[in-house]
């Protein structure tokens, strides 16, 4: 199967219009499009939207935390109550602005904290997936794709929840197979080291870590972020890389 593309988007402004998407879209195949609690808002989601129709793009919800002066990159407590009507709340916002402009929502993908805890909090990434099983139709959770995998994939299983798994084109990798945090050096790759990480990917299926081990991953999808100038410059190179 062909590894299919995705971008976090919908979450830049940029003198009033929609900042790198307009450039990253034509090449993706999965825009995951910002609810407005970390960043964006309905007129941004519109206009997402909009281009997601205009280029055939699958389109997919990215909650996060309600932390719009952290970027959604701060993590929060909250209730399992509390945050599958978080979830709720956003998805379905997604949701029926896509449908009012003839596109089907495909799939969620938690952003920024809210992704990061998840990946290392049980109940947390149950109260996530319930959110995902709770809502009114089928629809798949994006998850990062770790050495966990299978066991994950087992825990939405039984709650009827279909994964994808995301792997990441220009975020280095730590030695348990989860993304180093922003705020250390080297956690955000350049141009070159981004697509030395894609054509890894690609060939062998692995990841070399910030110990310079090999980490083999099965990803459906690879990440590359709208707010790293460096991916989305060579976002083409990219797309065309994973279609060899």
């Amino acid at each position: 199967m062909l590894l299919m593309l995705n971008a976090d988007l919908g979450e830049i402004v940029d003198n009033g219009l929609v900042g790198a998407d307009e450039a990253v879209m034509p090449y993706v195949h999965q825009a995951s499009i910002a609810c407005g609690y970390h960043a964006g808002d309905h007129l941004m989601i519109q206009r997402t939207l909009n281009l997601a129709a205009k280029y055939s793009v699958m389109v997919g919800a990215h909650p996060g935390y309600p932390d719009r002066e952290g970027f959604g990159r701060r993590s929060m407590t909250c209730s399992n109550d509390e945050l599958v009507a978080l979830m709720h709340y956003q998805i379905s916002a997604l949701d029926g602005m896509s449908r009012s402009q003839n596109l089907s929502l495909s799939y969620v993908k938690p952003h920024g904290a809210l992704y990061n805890d998840m990946m290392v909090d049980d109940q947390l990434r149950r109260a996530v997936m319930l959110s995902v099983a709770d809502f009114y139709r089928p629809i798949h959770l994006v998850l990062q794709a770790t050495p966990e995998a299978e066991l994950h994939r087992r825990e939405a299983e039984a709650l009827g929840v279909t994964l994808w798994f995301e792997a990441f084109a220009d975020r280095r990798y730590d030695s348990n197979g989860m993304l180093v945090p922003r705020s250390e050096p080297g956690a955000v790759h350049d141009r070159k080291t981004t697509l030395a990480q894609v054509k890894q990917l690609k060939r062998y299926g692995s990841v070399t870590t910030e110990d310079g081990d090999s980490l083999f991953i099965k990803a459906d999808t690879l990440c590359i972020h709208g707010d790293n100038p460096e991916s989305v410059a060579v976002i083409r190179e990219i797309r065309a890389l994973l279609e060899q």
